[in-house]
C-alpha cells in the first residue's frame, strides 16, 4: 500500500471509526449510572463515594489485569473498529474474537492488514445481529433447553465453552504460525506448571512474551 493509499485509509476509515468509536464507548459509560441515577431520585437511595470505590476495588483486583491483556491481546485480530465493537458489545472471547478470526479465515487475508481490519468489522458486525437474536432467545428458553439435557451434559456446556473455542482459535492459528504457537504454549505452561503464577500474572506473561519474543524472532527473520 502506497504512502497516499495508507494517508486515504486514515482518512477514510481509521479517523471516523476513532472518533465514534470512542463517542458510543463514552456515552455508554456515561449511561451506566442510569441505574444509580433512577434509585436516587425515585427511591431516594444513593451511593457513598467510599462504598463505590470499594465495589470497584473488589472488581478491580479480580479482574484488573484485563484491562490491559484484552484490548492488547485481541487487537491483533480484532481489529481499530472491530476493538471498539466488540468492547461495546461485549462476549469477546466466547463470540467476538471467534466470528473476527473465521471471517478472515474464510476470506483469506492476512491478520494485521487493512483488508482483515474491513472484514473483521465484517464479521463481528453479523455476530452482534445474530447474538442480539439468538440471547433473546437464550433469555426465554435458554434454562428450559439446558434442563432437557442430563446433568453431565448442561455441566460440559457451561463450564468447557468458552475453553473449547479459545482451544479451536489456538488450533485454527497454529497451524499458520505453528512456531508462534509453539511458543506462546512454552510460555503458558511454564508460568502454570514451573512458577506455578496466578492466573492473571500468567495471563500478562504469556501475551505479552509470546508479542515480545516473536517481534524478536521476526526481526531476525526467523519467523
Amino acid at each position: 500500500m502506497t504512502d497516499q493509499e495508507q494517508q486515504e485509509f486514515r482518512e477514510i476509515w481509521e479517523k471516523p471509526v476513532t472518533r465514534i468509536g470512542m463517542a458510543t464507548l463514552l456515552l455508554t459509560a456515561a449511561l451506566s449510572f442510569l441505574p444509580s441515577l433512577y434509585l436516587y431520585v425515585v427511591h431516594g437511595v444513593w451511593l457513598s463515594l467510599s462504598v463505590a470505590l470499594k465495589a470497584w476495588g473488589m472488581i478491580a483486583a479480580l479482574f484488573g489485569a484485563f484491562y490491559f491483556v484484552e484490548p492488547a491481546s485481541y487487537y491483533a485480530i480484532l481489529g481499530l473498529s472491530g476493538t471498539y465493537m466488540a468492547f461495546l458489545s461485549g462476549n469477546i472471547s466466547n463470540l467476538r474474537l471467534p466470528c473476527s478470526a473465521m471471517a478472515q479465515e474464510v476470506v483469506g487475508v492476512e491478520p494485521g492488514t487493512r483488508e482483515s481490519e474491513i472484514i473483521s468489522t465484517l464479521g463481528i458486525a453479523g455476530s452482534i445481529i445474530t447474538n442480539l437474536v439468538f440471547i433473546t432467545l437464550a433469555a426465554l428458553a435458554g434454562n428450559w433447553l439446558l434442563s432437557l439435557f442430563p446433568d453431565p451434559v448442561a455441566a460440559a456446556f457451561k463450564n468447557y465453552a468458552v475453553p473449547a473455542i479459545f482451544g479451536a482459535i489456538y488450533g485454527q492459528f497454529a497451524m499458520r504460525y505453528w512456531k508462534i504457537a509453539a511458543l506462546a504454549l512454552a510460555i503458558a505452561v511454564v508460568m502454570f506448571m514451573v512458577f506455578h503464577a496466578p492466573v492473571w500474572v500468567a495471563i500478562l506473561v504469556s501475551v505479552f512474551g509470546t508479542i515480545g519474543v516473536s517481534r524478536v524472532l521476526y526481526v531476525r527473520k526467523m519467523v
